[in-house]
């Protein structure tokens, strides 16, 4: 019996026990990467290697194996995929290869368990920068004329990160926020001298400082993040707006000041590069000022217009230290359209009319915010440095030129300094205000 016992005691101190099974794999594209998502039933470990000739990513999943029932999806593509193949190892690891159909940049990473998945081994897939062009310099007359103004819309969440549940509908955050976001978007294309652009346009999932940078890059002039609230007491109901806190912005400015990578960006317009530390430091500081001080007024303006259309969560403008709100030198705002987590509140942001009164309410807030501010360079400065003006012609009437540029009677007296409508005369010019 001995002798039977002792190969077989042998073989199993041989073979390692198997640490992780692997019991999905999901795909998700965005536009700048693909993300393989690997559902494993332990922290994964693994290595990761490039071949070429063809162009294939290998992944070694130490002691892990396929759970039972589960093959993985040889078909799955996209962009930067051509198929996977995967088989077992002698030493009792996992081997997956992606046949690629370009080369890529691969990144790689665990994830641990939390509300909607357990964990996971996400696998990034980077395309291969080309040779960077380099950089035309503008003409004069490029420089000269005047731009929209730059609204960065992020719709939170995306793709592997499925942000709150509805209680009722089990309606995903990620899902309300790319529509609402979508809808505002629309909305704000409409408005002369406005014009949006989206983080992200579909179901994947961006990092939250790539969303800051994505917003430095499209130079934009205010940054909104659209969220959905949730709550363990599911009668708490109402929007709400975010801007940064006194606290998240110190944190933010040093971590500005300490890392080289931030060192090289514009802030305010002015590189931190060539600075000594204390300069750096003082011109972080007035950029961040400048920012705060805008972002609590762009996020006013939209919580005035939420309130018409609902209830709000509090009496004012919030602050939280929410990492897509430290730009240092864009105001941002972060907008809570509602608590899914309410059941009639779910219902109503599935509701597309809801969705769309919500966008509206917003974009109404962010004009009116860039109208009475408006950034120097942009269509809304010139127009007011250029107040439009009208000459009285016979028959005119204040109320008749007040509808003709939907502004208010009152308005229209208040500007010009009319107390009655026989004060006016043909010929006169009056300024008409902004509506």
């Amino acid at each position: 019996m001995k002798k039977l016992l002792l190969p077989l005691i042998a073989l199993l101190m041989a073979t390692p026990a198997l640490a992780a099974q692997v019991a999905g794999v999901r795909l998700w594209t965005a536009p700048d990467h693909t993300r393989l998502v690997f559902d494993t039933t332990a922290p994964a470990e693994h290595k990761v290697f490039a071949l070429k000739g063809p162009d294939r990513l290998v992944i070694d999943l130490a002691a892990t194996d396929l759970a039972d029932g589960f093959a993985i999806d040889k078909s799955l593509s996209d962009k930067h995929l051509k198929g996977l193949r995967h088989a077992g190892k002698p030493d009792g690891s996992l081997r997956v290869v992606l046949d690629l159909k370009r080369p890529v940049r691969p990144k790689t990473f665990v994830l641990k368990p939390n509300a909607s998945y357990g964990h996971r081994l996400v696998v990034d897939l980077y395309p291969v920068e080309a040779t960077r062009k380099p950089r035309v310099a503008k003409s004069t007359e490029d420089i000269k004329r005047a731009r929209d103004v730059v609204i960065a819309i992020d719709a939170g969440h995306g793709g592997d990160d499925p942000g709150a549940s509805g209680s009722r509908f089990r309606t995903k955050e990620k899902h309300v926020t790319l529509d609402i976001a979508k809808r505002l978007k629309r909305h704000i294309d409409a408005q002369p001298g406005l014009r949006g652009v989206l983080t992200r346009t579909g179901d994947y999932y961006i990092g939250l400082r790539k969303r800051m940078a994505l917003a430095r890059k499209h130079r934009a002039d205010l940054f909104i993040s659209i969220h959905a609230d949730a709550f363990r007491d599911k009668r708490v109901r109402g929007s709400s707006v975010y801007v940064l806190s006194r606290r998240g912005a110190s944190s933010e400015a040093a971590r500005w000041l300490a890392e080289k990578e931030n060192a090289s960006d514009l802030v305010g317009g002015v590189t931190l590069e060539d600075k000594d530390p204390m300069l750096a430091s003082v011109l972080l500081s007035l950029s961040q000022a400048a920012t705060q001080h805008s972002s609590h007024s762009a996020a006013t303006q939209v919580y005035k217009e939420l309130g018409r259309v609902g209830k709000t969560h509090g009496r004012r403008v919030q602050q939280a230290r929410f990492v897509v709100l430290k730009s240092p030198d864009i105001p941002s705002l972060l907008v809570e359209t509602g608590f899914i987590s309410n059941p009639t509140e779910e219902r109503n942001l599935r509701d597309p009319a809801h969705q769309e009164r919500l966008a509206k309410a917003i974009m109404q807030g962010v004009k009116r915010f860039f109208v009475e501010s408006p950034p120097p360079g942009t269509l809304l400065a010139e127009k007011r440095k250029k107040p439009l003006r009208h000459v009285i012609a016979k028959g005119d009437t204040l109320s008749e030129i007040a509808d003709r540029y939907q502004v208010s009677v009152a308005m229209l007296r208040r500007t010009n300094a009319i107390r009655s409508d026989n004060l006016i005369r043909v010929g006169q010019v009056l300024v008409i205000p902004e509506s």
